[in-house]
């Protein structure tokens, strides 16, 4: 890459800027402006590829010059009725319900990334498993009081205090949980001749 090709997230979130910071490259952010809807039987990890080519793609049209970056990550877990969706809860009551479902069980955070540049696509998808430990009232009104997550799937930052409601988490790459795989980032920006 010259120092002339723009690197774009097609992103406003805070913890994948955050993320990209990391890798010090400069780079700048826009809103993809895509909607999220959830498509019938359509599986987590899907939905999470789809969508990240679909916000790469709305910026990419915008800026064609540029190596665009989307992501899109898809919280999930195996309830008694089948497959759950976890939302971004929004507030206290719907945190509370999320991570009280979760206690005791596995959830499922499928992170896909897509990169475009110059009409390539690379495209990848990290699966990274979270068992919550049992959790009883006390420990969810404590975890919410002290770190409100209501803006992120599932009700908790893994960042921060969420670490204190699990058993173990299993992944390829810890940043994937946080919302952009850097590992696999990196590697597809070295394909692109990006020196990382």
């Amino acid at each position: 890459m010259t120092t002339h090709t723009p690197l774009v997230l097609a992103s406003t979130s805070p913890h994948r800027r955050m993320l990209l910071e990391r890798l010090q490259l400069p780079f700048s952010c826009l809103a993809p402006g895509v909607g999220e809807e959830e498509l019938p039987g359509e599986a987590p990890a899907t939905r999470a590829r789809r969508l990240a080519l679909a916000k790469a793609h709305a910026v990419a049209t915008q800026h064609p010059d540029a190596i665009v970056i989307g992501s899109d990550q898809v919280a999930s877990f195996e309830a008694a009725d089948g497959p759950q969706v976890l939302h971004k809860p929004g507030n206290r009551e719907t945190c509370r319900r999320q991570l009280a479902a979760l206690s005791g069980h596995c959830a499922r955070f499928d992170t896909a990334m897509a990169v475009l540049h110059a009409g390539r696509e690379i495209i990848h998808c990290d699966l990274t498993q979270v068992q919550f430990r049992r959790l009883d009232g006390l420990a969810i009104e404590s975890y919410m009081d002290r770190e409100p997550s209501f803006d992120c799937a599932g009700g908790f930052r893994i960042e921060g205090l969420g670490v204190t409601l699990f058993e173990r988490v299993e992944s390829r790459d810890p940043t994937a949980l946080i919302g952009l795989p850097l590992i696999a980032l990196c590697a597809a920006l070295r394909e692109l001749g990006v020196r990382v």
